[in-house]
């Protein structure tokens, strides 16, 4: 069946689903769930891109125009929680796609979804860009007097120039604040995950520092860090847009990133070193250990769509 959700191009898909738990290997998480599979935010850096060139899907601008709906995910994780030999891992909820991302507005979901954790007593986190979570936080209050809860919003960034560029589908990042200090102020566990730090774009000393004391005037109760990396699809899709965007700084990122995907530790430790100051200035815990905060780049999670 296809539907379309008012406002937004792109065509949506509403398909059952066999499995709603997926395994994941390593992260630093076990199992993830996503109600959607694509994304409408469009963001030009995002790892997915990889996991479509993988799966013979477009990783390009086609990506974020189809969206899956799985209609009946809540009620197939209802079966699965409920399992003898299920033992109430933690479950990473939007580790391959936004589950705020503007259809959640239609179908509810991801709601579902959380409904369904908070009745099993089953703890869990989600990463979101989209405000729209503050909706659930009733359902997140029950959740958390059950099992532990915590919510991640991305934000790498309050540039400006650099959010509209490379998260054009997304709400701005003050206003994913706002959301987190609302949580926050209902009394769930809600922190920043700055990622991906892009090279030369996002990672001068001011525009980290401006995040990181936004992010604790929020209230936030974590931040963790990370910076770009490029897999075979993402990275076409991205220096395509970053020869279009900010044509100076495609050398440096064919540089960069010559023959790998991840920055070497002569870039990547000073970003995270930085990051890490700046926590502790502002006296903002770490939560890299956290369910959905990555110990490294999410390597498998084509498994997890």
């Amino acid at each position: 069946m296809f539907a379309r959700v008012p406002g937004v191009r792109a065509e949506y898909r509403e398909e059952p689903c066999r499995v709603a738990l997926n395994r994941v290997r390593g992260m630093s998480f076990r199992w993830s769930l996503n109600p959607y599979m694509g994304c409408v935010h469009q963001c030009t850096f995002c790892y997915v891109r990889a996991f479509e060139l993988r799966a013979d899907r477009p990783p390009d601008d086609r990506y974020g125009q189809s969206i899956r709906v799985k209609v009946n995910v809540a009620d197939v994780l209802a079966r699965e929680l409920a399992r003898p030999g299920w033992t109430y891992e933690p479950v990473a909820v939007g580790a391959a796609t936004d589950p705020y991302q503007p259809a959640e507005g239609r179908y509810r979901l991801t709601r579902r979804c959380l409904e369904t954790l908070a009745r099993a007593s089953n703890p869990f986190s989600l990463i979101t860009r989209g405000p729209l979570v503050v909706r659930d936080v009733d359902v997140l209050q029950e959740a958390a007097r059950r099992a532990e809860v915590s919510v991640n919003f991305s934000v790498p960034t309050l540039d400006e120039e650099v959010w509209r560029r490379t998260e054009p589908g997304t709400a701005p990042p003050r206003q994913r604040l706002r959301a987190l200090k609302r949580l926050v102020d209902a009394g769930i566990r809600a922190g920043v995950g700055m990622a991906p730090i892009l090279p030369g774009l996002s990672d001068r000393p001011e525009q980290l520092a401006e995040v990181v004391k936004a992010a604790r005037e929020a209230g936030a109760t974590h931040l963790w860090a990370n910076v770009l990396f490029l897999r075979p699809g993402t990275r076409e899709h991205f220096l395509a847009a970053l020869a279009h965007d900010w044509p100076e700084e495609l050398e440096r990122y064919e540089r960069l990133y010559a023959g790998r995907a991840y920055l070497g530790n002569d870039v990547r430790r000073p970003v995270q070193q930085q990051v890490d100051e700046l926590r502790r200035h502002f006296a903002i815990a770490d939560r890299r250990r956290a369910p959905l905060a990555p110990a490294g780049p999410p390597e498998q999670l084509a498994l997890a769509v």
